[in-house]
């Protein structure tokens, strides 16, 4: 579902990712996981078209992401780790908007917004400007614009920040569910421990550089995922921040 050949971003002389290359497949959770400027934000934002890509290829469904951004844009689902919403819009006129935008019919919309915005308690919100939302209100309401067009790839930076406890286990819930109907998921998260009990992939970036890739259980084998990226850490020379 969705293919990284060999990724290179730079950001003036420095390289931010460097030849990384990863196979998401249908129906697959798949954690991104490294330190602050390890590269993932900007190995996720050249998936979803919002960074120039210098070296290699992304793919989504076999479309690349240089040549036809458009019609990758149309298959997936971005949810950023600050959601950069429309405060001017009522919550309700915003999940309408994005609906608008990928061609929702009016019935289909209306069904999957009073589903999304029970499951996270919003309901009662969708009236009020978003000017006036938590952070974490946000972050619900992007999950549910998310959604709405059932995209069968989405892609998320650190999801799971600024949910509360009940809303941290619906999206985990919803994952595993949309999971079995052949969605893919792309994440990166600082939580370890929820990576470790959801993914059924995992890649530890370093510096830009991808130093372990494979299965959950591949990865952490007797250890803890926790153990293994402190390992991996202590090991490593030195720290270089590298641009997110």
């Amino acid at each position: 579902m969705l293919r990284i050949e060999h990724l290179t971003k730079r950001f003036g002389d420095k390289v931010a990712v460097n030849d990384l290359t990863l196979h998401i497949e249908p129906g697959e959770i798949y954690g991104f996981i490294g330190h602050n400027g390890a590269g993932k934000t900007t190995t996720i934002k050249s998936c979803v078209g919002l960074l120039h890509i210098d070296e290699g290829e992304i793919f989504i469904n076999g479309v690349s992401v240089k040549k036809e951004p458009l019609k990758c844009k149309q298959m997936i689902a971005y949810i950023p780790d600050n959601p950069d919403l429309y405060d001017f819009m009522s919550g309700i006129k915003y999940l309408n908007f994005v609906a608008d935008v990928y061609k929702v019919p009016a019935g289909v919309r209306e069904e999957r917004i009073a589903k999304y915005a029970d499951m996270f308690g919003l309901t009662s919100e969708l009236a009020n400007g978003i000017g006036n939302y938590s952070h974490g209100m946000k972050q619900k309401l992007a999950i549910i614009s998310a959604l709405i067009h059932e995209p069968k790839l989405i892609i998320m930076d650190e999801p799971f920040v600024g949910l509360d406890p009940k809303a941290t286990y619906e999206v985990k819930e919803l994952m595993k569910a949309l999971c079995k109907e052949g969605t893919a998921f792309f994440f990166s998260t600082h939580v370890l421990e929820v990576a470790e009990k959801l993914c059924d992939h995992i890649a530890i970036i370093k510096n830009g550089k991808l130093v372990v890739d494979g299965t959950v259980e591949s990865v952490k084998g007797d250890s803890s995922l926790e153990d293994i990226f402190m390992e991996l850490e202590e090991r490593s020379e030195g720290g270089n921040n590298d641009a997110r």
